[in-house]
């Protein structure tokens, strides 16, 4: 089934991207995921609600992850000027910089993880269409 096919990719893919993230740059994917949308986003800020729906998490799970990337001085919390409720995760420069540094290892480890998934004939037309070439079978 494609879709049995389709997690397997996603599950292999991951792992490569957790593993050399974590050891090159000490960052979760959570982690650094959250750090490219902060930095992608027009102030480098986001609402602590829309963060965790960029990121695929629940509020209690963003909230532990910007823990951690404040205790590590990546990112700093801020309230809303307009509604102080609302609560905003602001990446640093630190921040920025350590996304710039592992941005080129994220992007090799995609790149081979996709590699080696292409060389499983199942998984071949999935990698083909993650990267655009083509439509996978059902």
């Amino acid at each position: 089934m494609t879709w049995d096919l389709f997690a397997l990719l996603y599950a292999r893919v991951e792992a490569e991207l957790a593993k050399n993230l974590q050891r090159g740059h000490g960052l979760g994917l959570s982690e650094y995921r959250a750090l490219r949308q902060l930095a992608g986003s027009s102030c480098g800020e986001l609402r602590m609600q829309e963060l965790a729906e960029a990121v695929g998490l629940n509020q209690s799970s963003v909230t532990r992850l910007i823990a951690r990337l404040e205790e590590a001085g990546l990112t700093r919390r801020t309230l809303c000027s307009d509604d102080r409720r609302g609560v905003y995760s602001v990446i640093t420069d630190a921040g920025r910089a350590r996304l710039a540094e592992a941005g080129p290892t994220y992007e090799r480890s995609l790149e081979a993880a996709l590699e080696r998934a292409e060389g499983d004939p199942a998984l071949k037309p999935l990698v083909a269409a993650v990267r655009g070439a083509g439509t996978p079978s059902a």
